[in-house]
C-alpha cells in the first residue's frame, strides 16, 4: 500500500531571498538534523543571467532503526538523491527527491516547493508532499513503514524551526533584505518587455489569474494540470490549521489536506467546512478511504432532506415547545455550550403518539444544527473563529460553502498583518455538552416503539454529527436504567460511549461531578444549583392529541408491524404467556396497554414443565374469537397454586387506557407465566348473568390487550440489579372519560 503525505502551506513572513539564503545553510551538514550526515554535490548548473541554478546533490541520512534491521538490510546509513531547481527570476524552488538505496524494494518521492505568497509578495510559501511503498523488505515491512512514517513526521514540523533559526542568524548578522533577480537585472527585464510586451502582458495576467485563482478558489475545471494551483485551492495553511482547527499531528493535517482536495477535484469546487471534515476524520480515528464514505453519504443526505436550509425554515409545534423537556443552558468550563435532558420527566409515549417519528426527528435535527452555531459563536466570542476565512454565514446549517470564502477572508490576514492573536492557545469549540436527568425514568420509557425510535434517531445522529457531543452526563439514574442501556448499548459507538458519565443518587453534586464540568453559577436549579433552567415543565401529553393510527388502536393496524402481540380475554379465559429462564439472574420485561377493560396481571413461577407459548396450540387450551387473536392457557388444570406453582409478582390492575410496564429479576431457573385475564365488572347495575350470555352468543371480548414481553440475559445485569418493580402510566388524558 501506498503511504501519502501532503504538508499544508507553511508560511514564512519573510522575502522569498532571504529564506533561500537561509535555506542554503542547511548544506553540507546540519548540526539541527541529526539523521542528515553529510551531501555531496553530483551535478551543478547555472544559466548565464543567474535566472535558474539547479543543483543536484547525493545526501547521506543515519536512520534511526533497530540494529537488527540495519544488520539484516547490511548497511549504516541510507543514501538519497536530491535535485533542486531554483528560479531566481520566478521566485520559485522546487526540490524533488528519491531513495537511492534499496530503491527496488522500498520506494520513496518526495516534492517540495517555496514560492511568493499569493497575495503579499514580502512572504513565502511551503507545500511538502511524499509518497512511501515498501514493496518487500527480508520480512520487514512493516517495521520499516512504521520506522519511516515516523522519522518523516518527526522532521516535518522541525523543517520550519530550522529555517527560522537561519532567518535569525542572518538578522543577527545584519543581513535584512536581499535584493530580488529582477531588482539586480533591471536590463534584463527591460530587454524582455522590449522583445514580447503581448507575451509579457499575457504573463501578467496568467500570474494575476493564478493569484486569483489561489485567491478566490475558482469552481471552474476541478481537474485543472496544474497542481500548484489545485493545491491553492484545497490546500490549508499551517497557522490557519492552529488557529481554526486546534492542534493536528502532521499525519493528521495531511489526511485532512488530501480530504479536502480529493472533495474539491468531485464536488465541483465546493467543500464541507474544515472542521465538519475534520469531526469525520476523527471519528474513523483519520482513516482516508472510510471517512470519504461516510461523509460523502452524509453530504448527500443533507442536500437530500436540505438540512443547510433547516434553521431557517423550521418553527416547533405547540407540542413540541410545552413536552418536550430539553434546552440549551449557559456552557462549561472550556467554553462549550450545554444541553439539558429531561428524559426521566418526559411523556416520551404520549410525544411519540402525538407526533410521530418523522417530527420528533426534525426537532432533534435542529437542535443539532442549532449546536453547531452555537459552537462557532462561542469560538467567536473567545476571538478564536472556527472559520476566519470564511464570512459569517447567515445559517449555521450551511455546511456546504463555496471554496472562494476560504480564501477571500485570508487576504484580509495578509493585508492586517499587524493583527496579534492572544498568546494563550484556545483550542476552537466544535462540540458540546448534554446533561440528562434520569429521575422518572421507568419502565414506561422501554416502550418497545419509543426504544425502536430511540434508536433510528441514534443511527442517524452517529452517520451526520460525529464527534459533535464532548461529554454526555447522565444524572440520577435509577435502578430501571440499566434496562434501557442495556437496550441501547450495543448500537452506540465505541467511541462515543467512552464519553458517557454517570451518576446515582445524589454523587453528581460532590467532587467528581456536575461540578468539574459546569461553572458552579450555571447548575442548573433542580439539579440543586441555583441557576434557572428555562425549560417546560411539561406533563402527559393528552390523548386528544394523540394521532389517528395511535387513537384506532382497536384496528390493530398500527401493531401488525411491530413486535407487539395482540389478545382478548373472555369470562373465565385468561392469557397467559410461558418464559423459559435457562439461568439465574435473568430479567423478564414486559410492556403492556388494555384497549378495552380492567385487566389483572400476574406473574407465576413453576419449577415445572409448562407449555411453550410457541408450542402446538392444540396440546394445551386455547382459543380463537373470530376475527380475533388467539387466547392461550398455560397452567394445566391440574396444577396447585402454592404446589405446582407460586405468584412471584402480586397482581396488578390495568384499568382502561392505562399502560404497564415492568421486570423481575429471575431468582430461580424454571418456567414463569405471564397471565392476563378480566378484572371483572366496575360499577354495572347489569345482570352478569344476561351479559355473559350476550357475550357468549356474540362472541365479544370482555377485555383487549396489546402486550410485550422479553428475557434479558443476566451477564448484563450481574451487580447492578436486584428486583424493578412494576409501574403504571395512569395519565388522566388516558382515563375512559378523555377516549
Amino acid at each position: 500500500m501506498v503511504q501519502k503525505y501532503q504538508s499544508p502551506v507553511r508560511v514564512y513572513k519573510q522575502p522569498f531571498e532571504l529564506v533561500m539564503a537561509a535555506y542554503q545553510k542547511r548544506f553540507p551538514t546540519c548540526d539541527m538534523i541529526p539523521v542528515f550526515v553529510g551531501s555531496d554535490i553530483l551535478n551543478e548548473e547555472e544559466s548565464e543571467d543567474k535566472a535558474t541554478y539547479t543543483v543536484e546533490r547525493r545526501c547521506k541520512l543515519n536512520v534511526n532503526a533497530p540494529y537488527i534491521l540495519k544488520r539484516v538490510a547490511g548497511c549504516e546509513y541510507v543514501y538519497f538523491v536530491q535535485k533542486n531547481a531554483l528560479n531566481r527570476r520566478e521566485r520559485t524552488l522546487n526540490i524533488s527527491a528519491f531513495n537511492e538505496s534499496f530503491s527496488s524494494r522500498v520506494v520513496v518521492k518526495e516534492n517540495c516547493e517555496y514560492s511568493v505568497h499569493p497575495d503579499n509578495s514580502d512572504w513565502t510559501c511551503f507545500e511538502q508532499s511524499a509518497t512511501l511503498e515498501v514493496k518487500s523488505f527480508f520480512g520487514f515491512e512493516n517495521m520499516v513503514e512504521k520506522i519511516a512514517i515516523k522519522q518523516y513526521t518527526a522532521n516535518i514540523k522541525k523543517g520550519k524551526e530550522i529555517i527560522e533559526h537561519f532567518l535569525t542568524e542572518l538578522q543577527n548578522q545584519g543581513v535584512t533584505h536581499i535584493p530580488t533577480w529582477c531588482e539586480q537585472n533591471p536590463h534584463l527585464m527591460v530587454e524582455s518587455t522590449e522583445e514580447g510586451p503581448v507575451d509579457a502582458k499575457d504573463e501578467t495576467e496568467t500570474e494575476e489569474g493564478e493569484n486569483s485563482l489561489s485567491r478566490t478558489g475558482s469552481t471552474g475545471d476541478a481537474h485543472s494540470s496544474n497542481e500548484r494551483i489545485r493545491g491553492a485551492d484545497a490546500n490549508l495553511d499551517e497557522d490557519y490549521i492552529e488557529h481554526n482547527l486546534g492542534m493536528l499531528n502532521p499525519i493528521e493535517e495531511s489526511t485532512l489536506i488530501q480530504l479536502r482536495i480529493w472533495l474539491s477535484d468531485t464536488h465541483n469546487g465546493k467543500i464541507p467546512r474544515d472542521e465538519h471534515i475534520l469531526r469525520f476524520l476523527r471519528s474513523r480515528d483519520f482513516s482516508m478511504e472510510k471517512t470519504r464514505e461516510i461523509l460523502c453519504q452524509s453530504l448527500s443526505w443533507r442536500k437530500q432532506h436540505q438540512i443547510d436550509r433547516l434553521l431557517d425554515s423550521y418553527v416547533p409545534c405547540e407540542t413540541l415547545q410545552q413536552y418536550y423537556l430539553g434546552g440549551w443552558h449557559h456552557h462549561d468550563h472550556e467554553g462549550r455550550p450545554v444541553y439539558v435532558l429531561k428524559l426521566g420527566q418526559m411523556d416520551t409515549k404520549g410525544v411519540l403518539k402525538a407526533l410521530g417519528e418523522e417530527k420528533i426527528l426534525r426537532h432533534i435535527l435542529c437542535i443539532m444544527e442549532e449546536g453547531l452555531k452555537r459552537c462557532q459563536e462561542l469560538s467567536a466570542e473567545q476571538k478564536k473563529p472556527m472559520c476566519d476565512r470564511q464570512a459569517p454565514p447567515t445559517s449555521t446549517t450551511d455546511v456546504i460553502i463555496p471554496l472562494h470564502h476560504h480564501h477571500q477572508d485570508s487576504s484580509d490576514d495578509v493585508t492586517n498583518n499587524e493583527t496579534t492573536t492572544p498568546s494563550t492557545q484556545v483550542e476552537p469549540i466544535s462540540s458540546w455538552t448534554c446533561i440528562v436527568d434520569l429521575e422518572g425514568l421507568s419502565m414506561r420509557h422501554l416502550w418497545r416503539p419509543g426504544i425502536q425510535a430511540l434508536l433510528r434517531f441514534i443511527e442517524l445522529i452517529e452517520s451526520n454529527y460525529p464527534e459533535t457531543m464532548a461529554r454526555l452526563l447522565m444524572v440520577r439514574a435509577p435502578r430501571v436504567f440499566p434496562v434501557l442501556w442495556a437496550l441501547l448499548n450495543p448500537f452506540i459507538d465505541e467511541k462515543t460511549t467512552s464519553k458517557f458519565m454517570m451518576y446515582t443518587g445524589t454523587d453528581y453534586l460532590r467532587p467528581g461531578g456536575l461540578i468539574d464540568y459546569i461553572p458552579e453559577q450555571y447548575i442548573p436549579d433542580f439539579l440543586g444549583g441555583s441557576c434557572k433552567c428555562n425549560i417546560p415543565a411539561g406533563g402527559p401529553v393528552p390523548k386528544s392529541l394523540y394521532r389517528k393510527e395511535w387513537e384506532n388502536r382497536e384496528t390493530g393496524e398500527l401493531w401488525e408491524d411491530t413486535i407487539y402481540e395482540r389478545a382478548n380475554l373472555f369470562k373465565g379465559m385468561p392469557h397467559e404467556v410461558v418464559v423459559k429462564v435457562p439461568e439465574k439472574e435473568g430479567v423478564i420485561t414486559w410492556d403492556f396497554d388494555s384497549i378495552r377493560g380492567d385487566i389483572l396481571f400476574t406473574l407465576y413461577y413453576s419449577n415445572k414443565e409448562v407449555f411453550d407459548e410457541n408450542e402446538d396450540a392444540s396440546t394445551n387450551n386455547s382459543s380463537v374469537a373470530p376475527g380475533g387473536p388467539q387466547n392461550s392457557q398455560m397452567i394445566p388444570k391440574n396444577f396447585v397454586l402454592d404446589e405446582d406453582f407460586s405468584v412471584v409478582e402480586a397482581g396488578i390492575v390495568c384499568r382502561e387506557g392505562e399502560s404497564v410496564q415492568g421486570s423481575h429479576v429471575a431468582s430461580d431457573v424454571g418456567c414463569y407465566i405471564l397471565q392476563w385475564k378480566w378484572a371483572g365488572a366496575t360499577g354495572s347495575n347489569q345482570s352478569s348473568t344476561v351479559q355473559d350470555v350476550f357475550d357468549q352468543v356474540t362472541h365479544s371480548a370482555k377485555a383487549k390487550l396489546i402486550y410485550y414481553h422479553e428475557l434479558l440475559p443476566s451477564e448484563n445485569f450481574k451487580g447492578s440489579m436486584t428486583s424493578l418493580e412494576s409501574c403504571q402510566s395512569a395519565f388522566s388524558s388516558l382515563t375512559i372519560a378523555s377516549r
